[in-house]
């Protein structure tokens, strides 16, 4: 997948294939700066993975918040992050939105089509996320959730006719290499590298991201 996007090229965040949670999410705190916290994470039942929620039917197995204060569990201290996770190592790497960044998210065929157009535009990008369940999240400055509907509607749609949600304070994204049940690992479509710490406003990326979610509809 890396090969196909510019400006993705390996750098401290991270090889991921073989690293723990636990080591994944301190460095998240430590070398980006995120709020991390643990969610739920996956048992073995007679061979079968379960969410640790204890609900059979979990929409998000092993990838959503245990405990519903979350958001004050959050923390930006790579010891603190070691601490938590030291009590279940494979918990999930959960990211709270609305602090050091916001998230866009769209449907995975149009996030494809829009980074694409974001190539060609020679747009610089943050890191961008997709998730088992088909989606990808673009990280962009603090704000968006607040901003983006206006936007959206400032380029002729209607925000409630595009599958394009901003995602700010109140609600978190998925970090690799956290998986979904039995349907996989969240990757980076775009890695974290130095060149891209300072993130892109909601601006720069909303209009070529409307676009692929109404060529989407």
């Amino acid at each position: 997948m890396d090969e196909t996007i510019a400006g993705t090229e390996a750098a401290q965040i991270p090889k991921q294939r073989g690293e723990s949670l636990l080591e994944t999410a301190v460095r998240y705190a430590e070398e980006r700066h995120w709020d991390v916290f643990p969610g739920t994470w996956l048992e073995a039942v007679d061979g079968v993975q379960y969410c640790s929620c204890g609900d059979a039917v979990c929409a998000a197995p092993g990838a959503h918040p245990a405990r519903e204060d979350w958001a004050t569990q959050a923390t930006g201290s790579p010891t603190v992050a070691r601490r938590m996770w030291s009590t279940h190592p494979t918990a999930s790497i959960l990211l709270p939105t609305g602090r050091t960044f916001d998230a866009l998210s769209v449907a995975e065929t149009a996030g494809f089509l829009a980074l694409a157009r974001m190539e060609r535009m020679e747009l610089t990008l943050g890191p961008v996320t997709l998730t088992p369940d088909r989606r990808m999240h673009f990280f962009v400055l603090p704000g968006a959730a607040a901003k983006t509907p206006d936007l959206v509607r400032k380029l002729g749609w209607s925000p409630s006719l595009l599958d394009l949600v901003a995602l700010g304070e109140g609600s978190y994204v998925a970090g690799p290499p956290t998986r979904f049940g039995s349907r996989g690992a969240v990757q980076w479509a775009c890695r974290p590298t130095p060149a891209n710490r300072w993130l892109p406003d909601a601006e720069e990326l909303v209009s070529p991201l409307a676009y692929a979610c109404g060529r989407d509809r």
